[in-house]
This record gives C-alpha cells, structure tokens and sequence, in this order.
C-alpha cells in the first residue's frame, strides 16, 4: 500500500542527502518547484513517469519511495 507520509520524508531525505535544492530537482524531472515542495509535504503526489525519473536520479527503486519495502 502507498505510504504518502513516507514518500514525503523519504523523497525530502533523498534530495537534502544529494545536498540538491528543490528547484535543481524539478528543473531536472520537469516540473515547478512548487510541486517539489508539495510532495516534500505530503499534499501531492506526481506521475508514474515522473516517479520513475525520481527514482533513477535517487538510485532507489520505486517501491521503496513509495513506503512498500525499506531496502532502496
């Protein structure tokens, strides 16, 4: 089952590790760093094509963004 909180920390984990800022991340997937900021948030999510960028810019696989499983 999708985990939105876990998503959120996770995704706001990731980007603060790479020490990237949320616009250099939405500039790179393509979308506005409102958005960014949002699903850092929790209050949105993003689609499967953009999930996938997330996930081969992190290295980690989807379903660990997405809260099904703790080994990225």
């Amino acid at each position: 089952m999708f985990d939105q909180q876990k998503f959120s920390t996770r995704l706001r984990k990731l980007r603060k590790d790479a020490n990237i800022s949320q616009k250099i991340l939405a500039d790179t997937i393509g979308v506005c760093t409102n958005q960014i900021s949002q699903m850092e948030k929790g209050a949105k999510t993003t689609s499967l094509a953009k999930l996938c960028l997330l996930c081969d810019y992190f290295n980690v696989s989807a379903d660990y963004l997405l809260g099904r499983t703790d080994t990225p």
